[in-house]
């Protein structure tokens, strides 16, 4: 593993080259999951190629614009009432629900409703109305915590990531053998990114079957694509390829982004002068009610954006 810490080397390589590079080696972790292998990042070739030119137009500013007011919904949504509440909140905790819902919403269209604020009777009227689509929603985000947690490059793994780290050539033959045997990890993961399979498979059916499709959702915009595309395109976005890269996003995304918001307000809450001209200066904006744009968000919080260039490098 080489770790870059020059910012012109990184954007050299991970822009301007990012696209001559199209065969990654593929971590033990990823080796033992095959939903994980047909996400953007481990395909080869030209399957990489084609997905790349198909997905690079979903991350123009104006598309990534265009989902501000969705993170802000739920920004507003999850810290409803915060100051009101008499318990300890875990930041780490409500960073998580936030960045997990804003990329469900982002990626697949779909709202896991994990930070929104609910009152006991709240709750209770929907599990009574919502029963089965709770349980669905639970389920899943449990299932992706799960398979999330195991992709670990350490010796705390599965037996057959442990054999992959010390000696790849026996992980694959231990994984088809250990998969079988129940009560293992191997087993255990296995049926868990099984069921995930089966969950993303289904959204993506369903999706498929609409006849008009207005979302702007990641998912969404990569049927759209696949429908006004050549044919080998449609042979490249196949509905598992579909569905593994639309997962991709929500594995990639929520974890590191939670991570780097705790961490960024553990950091700031250590030095109270940046801490003061940081809150000036997002209060300085406007009214709380103030919705900022993207161009906002570039241009008229200097500051913040030091704060978290700094973390970054």
């Amino acid at each position: 593993m080489i770790i870059v810490a020059d910012p012109e080397l990184c954007r050299e390589v991970g822009i301007k080259k990012f696209k001559d590079i199209p065969n990654r080696s593929m971590p033990s972790p990823i080796a033992a999951s095959p939903l994980h292998q047909k996400g953007l990042f481990f395909t080869r070739d030209a399957r990489w190629s084609t997905m790349r030119n198909t997905i690079l137009s979903m991350y123009q500013p104006s598309h990534l614009a265009s989902l501000v007011p969705t993170m802000q919904s739920f920004v507003e949504s999850a810290t409803h009432n915060l100051e009101s509440s008499k318990q300890d909140i875990t930041f780490s905790d409500l960073s998580l629900k936030m960045a997990t819902d804003v990329i469900g919403q982002a990626a697949f269209g779909v709202n896991f409703g994990l930070s929104k604020p609910k009152s006991v009777t709240d709750t209770i009227d929907s599990d009574i109305n919502n029963q089965d689509n709770g349980n669905e929603v639970s389920d899943f985000i449990k299932q992706h915590i799960f398979s999330t947690t195991q992709l670990k490059m350490d010796l705390s793994g599965s037996l057959s990531i442990i054999l992959g780290l010390l000696v790849p050539v026996l992980q694959e033959p231990f994984r088809q053998i250990l998969k079988r045997i129940p009560g293992t990890m191997d087993w255990k993961v296995d049926r868990t990114n099984k069921k995930l399979s089966h969950r993303l498979d289904e959204i993506v059916s369903n999706r498929m079957k609409e006849t008009k499709i207005d979302s702007k959702d990641f998912l969404s915009l990569i049927l759209k694509a696949r429908e006004s595309e050549t044919e080998l395109s449609k042979n490249v976005f196949t509905p598992d390829y579909i569905s593994a890269t639309a997962y991709e996003h929500l594995l990639a995304g929520s974890a590191t982004t939670a991570f780097t918001l705790s961490s960024v307000v553990y950091l700031v809450s250590k030095h109270p002068e940046v801490e003061k001209e940081l809150l000036a200066e997002i209060d300085g904006f406007g009214p709380h009610d103030q919705m900022p744009t993207a161009h906002d968000l570039q241009h008229k919080f200097p500051y913040l954006d030091q704060a978290c260039l700094i973390f970054d490098f």
